[in-house]
This record gives C-alpha cells, sequence and structure tokens, in this order.
C-alpha cells in the first residue's frame, strides 16, 4: 500500500515538472538541464528523463545542455501546403517590397515562398533562382525576367533538390536577396530543418546572399529541429504574420535581425 503511495506521488510530481518545463519553454523558448535541476531540486539524472521522455512525446527538441520547443510544422510537404495559408501570405506579401528590379533572387521552397512568388507583378524584371521544380513553375506564370531552376536529387519529403549539386550550385552564385522558408527558429540553435540533406542545401542558400529572409509565421518562432542551417544572427530580416507580440520577435529585435510584417489593413 505505501509503495503503491510513493509511486502516485513520483508520478504526480513528474507530471508537475513537465508542465512547468513546457510553460517555461513557451514563455522563453529554452530551458537548460542544470537550472531546472536547481529549480525542481532533482538530479541531473532526472531532468535527462524528463527531456527525454517530452523530447519523445514530440512536445521539444532537445539541444547541447536543455531544451527548445519543437517545431509544430508538419514535416510533410502535404500537411505544411495546407496549413496556416492566412498567416504564411501575410509574411510573404510582408517581405515582397524588399525584392528590386533588376536583383537576383533566391527562393527556397515551400508554401509561404510560393505565396511571395504568386504576389509578383506579371514580367517582373529580376532574375530568380531556386532548387524548387514547384517554385520554378510559379515563377513562369508569372513570366518574371529569368527563371533558374538548380537539379539534384528531388527530395520527396520537401519536393526540391538536395545533395551535392545544389550545395556546390548555390555557393558559386552572389545574390541580392535570399528568401528562406523557417521550419524552426530560435536563438540557440538557429534556423533549423527536419532533414540534413536540406539543411544543406539551405546553408549553401544563406551564403549566397548579401540579405537573408526569413518567412516565417509566429508559432515556428523560438521552436527548433534535428539539423541547423545556419545561426540566427545570418537573418537580416524576419517576415511574419501581423499581429505577433513583441515579446515574440523581440529576441530576433536584439540581435539585429530587422522584423517585417504586414500593416493593420492588410
Amino acid at each position: 500500500m505505501s509503495t503503491q503511495g510513493n509511486a502516485t506521488d513520483e508520478t504526480l510530481l513528474k507530471s508537475q515538472r513537465h508542465e512547468r518545463i513546457l510553460a517555461m519553454l513557451k514563455r522563453s523558448g529554452q530551458v537548460h538541464a542544470g537550472a531546472l535541476g536547481e529549480l525542481f531540486k532533482v538530479s541531473a539524472y532526472t531532468i535527462r528523463r524528463d527531456l527525454d521522455e517530452l523530447a519523445d512525446a514530440g512536445a521539444l527538441q532537445r539541444v547541447h545542455g536543455g531544451a527548445v520547443l519543437a517545431s509544430p510544422v508538419p514535416k510533410s510537404y502535404e500537411e505544411r501546403e495546407g496549413s496556416g495559408i492566412g498567416e504564411k501570405t501575410q509574411s510573404a506579401l510582408a517581405a515582397l517590397a524588399l525584392v528590386a528590379e533588376d536583383d537576383v533572387v533566391i527562393i527556397d521552397g515551400g508554401s509561404t515562398t510560393a505565396a511571395l512568388v504568386r504576389a509578383l507583378p506579371a514580367g517582373y524584371p529580376a532574375t530568380f533562382i531556386t532548387h524548387s521544380p514547384a517554385i520554378a513553375d510559379e515563377l513562369l506564370h508569372r513570366s518574371v525576367r529569368e527563371t533558374i531552376l538548380i537539379g539534384g536529387r528531388l527530395d520527396p519529403h520537401s519536393r526540391v533538390a538536395v545533395g551535392a549539386l545544389p550545395v556546390e550550385t548555390y555557393g558559386r552564385i552572389s545574390a541580392d536577396i535570399c528568401f528562406l522558408g523557417i521550419w524552426g527558429l530560435n536563438i540557440t540553435q538557429g534556423v533549423t530543418s527536419p532533414y540534413y540533406d536540406e539543411a544543406q542545401v539551405r546553408a549553401a542558400m544563406v551564403g549566397a546572399a548579401n540579405r537573408v529572409v526569413g518567412l516565417a509565421v509566429a508559432n515556428k518562432l523560438g521552436t527548433g529541429g534535428p539539423f541547423t542551417v545556419a545561426p540566427a544572427s545570418a537573418l537580416t530580416h524576419l517576415s511574419v504574420e501581423g499581429g505577433v507580440p513583441d515579446e515574440v520577435t523581440r529576441p530576433f529585435e536584439e540581435i539585429g535581425i530587422r522584423i517585417l510584417s504586414p500593416g493593420p489593413d492588410a
């Protein structure tokens, strides 16, 4: 009887710790294992177990020394394409004004970058480079001055070209601006991706442009993933939907990223 009661008490305490860890993550975007051990007055082993269990449940992403929120973005292209359409469109429109005539523009794959391309004026006089067949098709429909499609092995999850060819090709490009789809972004890890090959291509894109604009919706901010693309400071701009609270974007402003968002009438 006594043993059963002790086990129940321990389960309740663990549940309470998990709830508080998740609340702290939602508030600050990251937690440190050492600080959690001191806060809860439990061993480092217990904290590691708590974080591992929450990671296994998909609630957080383990990083060195602690954890960040797990990105809520689905990994499959089909699921991502149909989610958050309104917010993605607002984020894309807020970034559109950065495109100038005669620019060389790198466009990432994804539904948010597709929204940006669809908003371009027909016949826009600029050169657009992408490793996404879907984005290249959208650009052809807009009749922009020039569309360059970079090839490679087509990834079935993200439907973009990956591998050595796109990485090497982006390494030989000096673009004016890169529009980068954001899967996860936090101060600790930076820009993250769910797939290794995709992260390598995106890292090459970031290194190929003078300005790097992250296109995101608010629920991606403060979250992380298994593979780092670039530090958060590699972004020059971060474009989000309207109405995002200042406390969500402030950590990125503090490291010099300019925040873009649509006006109240957007």
